[in-house]
């Protein structure tokens, strides 16, 4: 089994689709006219279409009439890439965006969303409490300081529309989930309600849960348990929509509680999966996450910025043996030209990492600048220090070179010197360079091993 296979038996394999690590190895040589001193006509093509950052006022043109724009990252903790995405998500809120949609359980987004909407909770404890086990990158002063302005913008702009947080992905089912569907059918269909309290009976974790232990315990259930679990929560699921939805207001209630339990079910599906079916549970997990953020823009009105990883917001997968189809291939299904897709890549600096699949304390590592070979080698040739391109746009002197798959970094959670190849052409619609990116600011979180808390 490689590297990543074994990474399906930890309990960071359920979400090891982000993982998309690279080095420095397989470097191509450069092209022969930039050997011989010449001009390189592709990085003269780029020039001339790049757009700097400054105001961002170009990468919102980019953007067009997007409702779901998702930007990636190359790295799971890159301070550069989290305060981008912070930076464009409050220029777009001016511009009918209402919704940060975050790689994150369901459960996480649905407590900091209450948070931000109501005023209710602690966010750093709820961070603390719920972005653990492969969710740990999230848990920085960077995301505190985002949902801490969404909490102040909705209190200081009472007339418009609310700003909400949403985590879209499947690693835990929190209790709160468990709580919305038990509550709707306590009101409103109490003829299914003792089935449904039933089915989920074992199910719900404690209130008192470590989300990192429960998930990492969950995995290491033998597979004949996980599918029983999956089967309960599923006809939980069934049971609730068969109860039907009411007309009035109650009618919205039910929408709520059946995406509840839709997140729910998709969570132990997701473990279900057994070991050897990895490429198949990863797909799952990629379609999941794009039918909760497709949910909710359907269900709510504004528009939507995803926040992911690279490999999940592009159209093409770098790995399809073992990661067959991204989040961003299954948008732009549902959503045509309304979905957009931006790339982050950066040349060299710092960022944090587990060193590998077992360990529990993320390290800073040093990146150095991109090898001849690299797409970032040549991203980081044009003269903008950090700068956008719309690819949709670029020159046919550079369509070819972006059409190429060539080794690109893209850090998961774990440090690793493996080369994924991506045609950034076909990868994103638009792709934003950073020259150097230095390691985010984590905060304290607590291991999954023993229990106490890490800086």
């Amino acid at each position: 089994m490689n590297r990543r296979r074994l990474l399906a038996l930890t309990a960071a394999a359920l979400t090891a689709g982000t993982l998309l690590p690279v080095g420095t190895a397989s470097a191509s040589t450069a092209s022969a006219g930039a050997a011989a001193g010449k001009p390189d006509p592709v990085v003269d093509a780029l020039q001339r279409r790049a757009v700097p950052l400054g105001d961002l006022d170009g990468v919102v043109r980019m953007l067009g009439d997007a409702r779901v724009v998702a930007l990636g990252e190359a790295s799971h903790s890159g301070h550069e890439f989290f305060a981008l995405k912070a930076r464009l998500f409050k220029r777009l809120a001016t511009r009918g965006f209402t919704t940060f949609v975050l790689e994150a359980s369901w459960s996480a987004g649905s407590r900091l969303d209450t948070y931000v909407t109501r005023g209710l909770g602690d966010p750093e404890q709820i961070m603390r409490e719920e972005f653990q086990g492969q969710y740990v990158f999230w848990n920085t002063d960077e995301y505190l300081d985002l949902i801490r302005w969404m909490r102040h913008y909705n209190v200081s702009h009472p007339g418009r529309p609310s700003l909400r947080f949403v985590g879209n992905d499947l690693g835990y089912p929190g209790p709160e989930a468990f709580d919305q569907v038990t509550s709707y059918v306590t009101a409103h269909r109490p003829g299914v309600a003792g089935r449904i309290a039933a089915l989920y009976g074992g199910l719900r974790p404690a209130r008192d849960a470590s989300a990192g232990t429960w998930m990492g315990q969950q995995l290491g259930k033998n597979p004949a348990s996980r599918r029983t679990e999956a089967d309960r929560a599923e006809r939980a699921l069934t049971v609730l929509r068969a109860s039907g939805r009411p007309r009035g207001s109650a009618g919205r209630a039910y929408d709520w509680a059946v995406q509840n339990a839709t997140a729910v079910a998709q969570s132990f599906t997701g473990y279900a999966f057994p070991d050897e079916e990895f490429p198949e549970r990863m797909r799952y997990r990629d379609q999941v996450m794009a039918d909760n953020t497709a949910w909710w823009l359907a269900h709510t009105n504004g528009r939507i910025l995803l926040a992911s990883n690279n490999g999940h917001v592009a159209y093409t997968s770098d790995n399809p043996q073992e990661f067959p189809e991204p989040v961003g291939a299954f948008l732009r299904r549902k959503l045509g030209g309304k979905y957009v897709s931006v790339g982050l890549t950066f040349n060299e600096g710092s960022l944090n990492a587990l060193p590998d699949f077992t360990a529990q304390q993320p390290q800073k590592y040093a990146v150095d600048p991109a090898p001849a070979g690299h797409n970032e080698h040549t991203l980081d040739q044009v003269r903008h220090r950090d700068f956008a391109l719309d690819l949709r746009t670029a020159p046919p002197a550079a369509r070819a070179w972006l059409d190429t798959a060539r080794p690109t970094r893209s850090y998961g959670l774990y440090w690793s010197d493996q080369d994924p190849e991506t045609a950034l052409g076909r990868s994103y619609d638009i792709v934003i360079h950073l020259h150097r990116v230095e390691a985010a600011r984590l905060r304290a979180f607590t291991s999954v091993e023993d229990g106490q808390s890490h800086r």
